[in-house]
């Protein structure tokens, strides 16, 4: 019989002896390279951990600061990205910060290839920085720390950059995430606009039948688990637990398909697999009050959003004070942070999109179909394409008038208008949402939130009693040796210890290895052994995934039933008629603020000139659309430019931009009424002004009708023009 069932004929058997000669010679010599790549796993691992300052940066680079050296120390430093030979940097451009996860992974991720976030912008001509860190934390330091130290560095940043046209754009990935948010609800004024990437910042959020890693701290009994292992660890928190967690979340791959891979491709996948691994193998630690705070005050409480942190001096992280654009970038297939998590802190904080315009606020965020969490920071499609169209658009995002939208990608082809007022292969638009968008995703019903706040009330109960009957014992007979060597001995670092040793069969290993590349003879893609090696691996991942999905069945209904139970509930004061998480209400002094700014804006709706009263033109046919698209953007800019007499700064364009949006939120009337009062006497001038809103109206290349086309009759008359001309502003 066949290796498919079928019967095998008299002439056949030479054939079928032959094919199984070169599948053993093939599969004998894929396993001694295999294992030769887990030789240099494991020998790159060390070298690795051996470096003072370990990172992945495929750029050489210079350290600009050292947050060891500030008042309260921390573990970070800022470097400046030097620019690989041919690239172009243009000072003018705002610079770009990319701040690391602290994951228990290492660092560097962000820009370990050309194709990553870091490229991406200095391709767009933008300097680069980064911010990463060491292995090991400073004594004491907290993550307040971090978050302030992150905010000398970008005051450094900003003393480099005089001249930029606009304040640094700052990426926070993954962990980073929240961080950023963070700082920037403390310190708005140091920020352009905010890129998140992978980063959680709705903790509970979820839908039934997915994302069930938010189930795991009530399972286990909250954090006192988390207390426990930082006190084994003498104070530490091994960052490997972290990474092992990751590892959990799709066992198929972590038992099977990343290995099988290699060994499958041991030919072409060596390098890319040992890269990766290099960083995924960097465990790092943080301190005992630095995890417990991510885990008690985001993971398990959920107290971001909710406006219940407060900084040591007694102020709350409010992240409604955030005044820079925020690009919120996720995906349906991210299992660590999928879409809820990282857009229902909006849902959170906002009742619809008026309170998010009142907050002065602008919200883009696009959605992924397909890649996981890593690839949304480590991808180099993902990199050319999305993270590439934030680059070169960055100055249309933060020039957006305030609201909610969501950034669309489509390629460029032979069809597309004006394609050189595009970079790239990808034109971006931006149309505006509603909060009905985002709960059309997915999320937590009151019963779920009720779930979650007790499991929450447990945790603090928990981590109460451990703090007062376990820990100081544990405190007591763990010694730094012994923290050293649960270090050493966690699972993960022996499966790269294991290998990476300079043993008699290691270095027979890379001898044998050696021969079989002088060698090789791998067997042909047609090779029936080979299709059932294939067949064979698919049945491994498939039992694996089932065994995945019912873990997953199984956790979601024990936490539902658990912490559904109306006596657990009553028992730690979760009652139905008592909201759990209750958005944050508007302040009286920024209610009194906000009334003192609409006064201010209806009183200068008949004030300004031709510069006004083409903006405000402008924005009233473009809000027809509900979109804005890059190439009217960049035809704006170019018309901007051309005209030195009357070019303005991004940021007097910006401020002309959201004072004209409001007056046509607040007095749509009024604001075009006053069009021809305001306009020069000069026709010229007022055709030249006409001809720049057509030219910016025009630039997607789509036919104008329908209200838009009625918009700009309008405009046309307001201007006291006709609608013939559509000549280029001088």
């Amino acid at each position: 019989m066949s290796t498919d069932g079928t019967p095998i004929s008299g002439d056949a058997l030479p054939k079928i002896f032959a094919s199984a000669f070169e599948y053993l010679v093939d599969t004998g010599q894929r396993s001694v390279l295999f294992l030769d790549v887990m030789r240099r796993r494991g020998v790159q691992y060390r070298e690795h951990l051996a470096e003072t300052a370990p990172h992945l940066l495929n750029y050489e680079i210079e350290l600009l600061l050292d947050g060891r050296t500030l008042q309260r120390p921390v573990n970070y430093g800022l470097v400046r990205i030097t620019p690989p030979a041919g690239v172009a940097i243009d000072p003018k451009r705002r610079p770009f910060v990319v701040v690391d996860p602290r994951a228990g992974h290492g660092p560097g991720i962000g820009g370990f290839k050309a194709d990553s976030e870091i490229g991406v912008a200095m391709r767009a001509g933008h300097t680069c920085y980064f911010i990463g860190f060491l292995p090991d934390p400073m004594p004491g330091q907290t993550i307040e720390d971090i978050a302030r130290a992150e905010a000398v560095f970008i005051e450094k940043v900003i003393a480099l950059h005089p001249d930029a046209d606009g304040k640094p754009c700052v990426i926070g990935n993954c962990q980073a995430g929240w961080a950023v948010m963070m700082l920037a609800a403390m310190r708005p004024e140091l920020f352009g606009p905010i890129i998140i990437a992978g980063a959680p910042l709705a903790y509970w959020a979820g839908v039934h039948g997915k994302n069930p890693m938010r189930y795991s701290g009530g399972l286990l009994g909250g954090s006192w688990l988390t207390a426990l292992t930082s006190d084994l660890g003498g104070g530490k928190f091994d960052g490997a637990w972290l990474v092992q967690n990751f590892e959990n979340m799709n066992p198929a791959n972590t038992l099977w398909t990343k290995q099988y891979n290699v060994y499958s491709k041991v030919d072409t996948e060596a390098d890319r697999y040992l890269e990766f691994e290099r960083w995924w193998g960097g465990h790092v630690n943080l301190n005992a009050e630095e995890i417990q705070f991510i885990v008690d005050q985001l993971f398990i409480g959920n107290n971001l959003a909710a406006g219940r942190i407060r900084t040591s001096d007694g102020k709350t992280v409010d992240l409604r004070n955030i005044k820079s654009p925020i690009v919120v970038f996720c995906s349906k297939g991210d299992n660590i942070t999928p879409p809820q998590q990282a857009l229902g802190w909006i849902l959170d904080l906002y009742k619809d999109v008026d309170e998010i315009r009142a907050y002065g606020q602008t919200i883009v965020y696009t959605v992924h179909e397909t890649v996981g969490h890593l690839g949304i920071f480590v991808s180099g499609g993902v990199a050319r394409k999305e993270h590439s169209e934030f680059s070169s658009n960055i100055d249309l995002i933060d020039v957006l008038p305030p609201g909610l939208y969501e950034a669309t990608f489509t390629a460029k082809s032979a069809d597309t208008a004006n394609p050189e007022l595009a970079s790239g292969n990808w034109i971006m638009r931006c149309e505006q949402r509603t909060l009905d968008d985002l709960r059309a995703m997915g999320g937590n019903t009151p019963e779920d939130e009720r779930r979650f706040a007790t499991a929450a009330k447990v945790s603090e109960i928990n981590l109460a009693n451990y703090r007062k009957f376990v820990q100081p014992w544990v405190r007591a007979a763990v010694t730094p040796q012994m923290a050293d060597w649960m270090r050493r001995l966690h699972p993960l670092r022996l499966s790269y210890e294991a290998f990476g040793s300079e043993t008699a069969p290691m270095k027979a290993v890379a001898g044998a290895a050696d021969k079989v590349r002088e060698g090789r003879k791998p067997a042909a893609e047609d090779n029936p052994f080979l299709k059932a090696q294939e067949t064979f691996s698919k049945n491994i991942v498939d039992t694996l995934d089932k065994w995945r999905e019912t873990q997953e069945k199984l956790s979601e209904t024990l936490f539902l039933s658990i912490y559904g139970s109306p006596a657990l509930q009553a028992a730690v004061g979760i009652t139905p008629d008592k909201e759990v998480s209750p958005r944050l209400e508007m302040s009286p002094q920024h209610r009194k603020m906000l009334d003192a700014r609409i006064e201010e804006l209806r009183s200068q709706v008949a004030k300004g000139g031709l510069r006004e009263c083409v903006m405000r033109g402008m924005l009233y046919v473009g809000m027809a659309r509900g979109m804005v698209d890059e190439r009217s953007l960049e035809a704006l800019r170019r018309l901007r430019k051309s005209d030195a007499s009357k070019r303005i700064t991004l940021a007097e364009f910006k401020a002309i931009v959201r004072e004209q949006f409001f007056m046509l939120l607040l007095e749509p009337e009024a604001s075009l009424a006053a069009i021809p009062k305001l306009l020069p006497r000069s026709e010229d001038e007022r055709r030249a002004g006409l001809a720049v809103i057509r030219e910016v109206v025009s630039a997607t290349g789509s036919e104008l009708s329908g209200e838009t086309a009625r918009r700009l009759e309008r405009v046309t008359q307001l201007f006291g023009l006709t609608a013939e001309p559509h000549a280029k502003a001088s």
